[in-house]
């Protein structure tokens, strides 16, 4: 049966999901690269698609911006979809000048400041943890495409925008270890954690706040391409 945000039903949503933040981009996934793509969702226009890759069926379904949004769709999908693996497949912000534009960055934890967890389950602690055998499918899938990742723990933050009065990229880098910013991780491991599910967090550098560079939106797309094609090469070993 459907949820409030998705027109799914049973059977319609594969094993495996990639999700980005952006549900066009889940729409350019599904035409580019799968066979047969077939839209299980357009409610709120969270456009989802189910179809094969290298005949392995694979589901890809945009979540929305910030911890609120991807907490809904991930739950639903794990709790109501039997969705097993999420791959969460986005941009980030470089806290430090030892990343670079276009960098992929696999999440090996992720702290925030978020009081998600603990409004959703009464759990506390400020870090959250993927899951170790889908990262290691993730790098896997990277070294066969000839892909550098960088494993480090990244910064899910609760804002776009802050004020001067608080912690900028520097303090979080130096104080956290975080090395880059996005805005949903942490909830979506919090939810695979709590459901005995398995999620994973693969980022493509799309700018920095240490050298304030920024990718162009035809640079952005062939960067994400190569994030999508390891994510999608290692959905095969699900």
């Amino acid at each position: 049966m459907s949820t409030p945000h998705n027109a799914a039903q049973p059977g319609d949503i594969a094993k495996t999901v990639l999700m980005p933040g952006d549900p066009l981009r889940a729409k350019y996934i599904a035409e580019t690269y799968l066979e047969n793509p077939v839209k299980f969702n357009t409610v709120r226009n969270m456009f989802g698609y189910t179809g094969t890759y290298k005949g392995h069926k694979v589901s890809v379904m945009g979540s929305g911006m910030g911890m609120p949004s991807i907490g809904i769709y991930s739950y639903e999908l794990y709790k109501f979809y039997d969705v097993e693996n999420i791959i969460r497949i986005g941009s980030a912000g470089a806290y430090t000048d030892t990343l670079e534009l276009y960098d992929l960055v696999l999440a090996e934890s992720a702290w925030s400041e978020s009081t998600f967890a603990l409004a959703q389950a009464g759990k506390s602690g400020d870090i959250q943890y993927p899951s170790d055998s889908l990262n290691d499918v993730l790098e896997n899938a990277a070294q066969k495409l000839n892909k550098h990742l960088t494993k480090a723990r990244i910064h899910s933050s609760d804002v776009f925008y802050h004020e001067d009065n608080v912690d900028d990229h520097n303090d979080f880098y130096q104080k956290h270890g975080c090395v880059c910013v996005e805005m949903e991780s942490f909830a979506l491991f919090h939810n695979a954690s709590i459901l005995g599910k398995k999620a994973a967090c693969l980022l493509t550098i799309s700018d920095s706040l240490v050298t304030h560079a920024g990718a162009s939106a035809e640079e952005r797309q062939t960067s994400f391409n190569n994030m999508m094609e390891v994510a999608l090469e290692a959905t095969i070993q699900l």
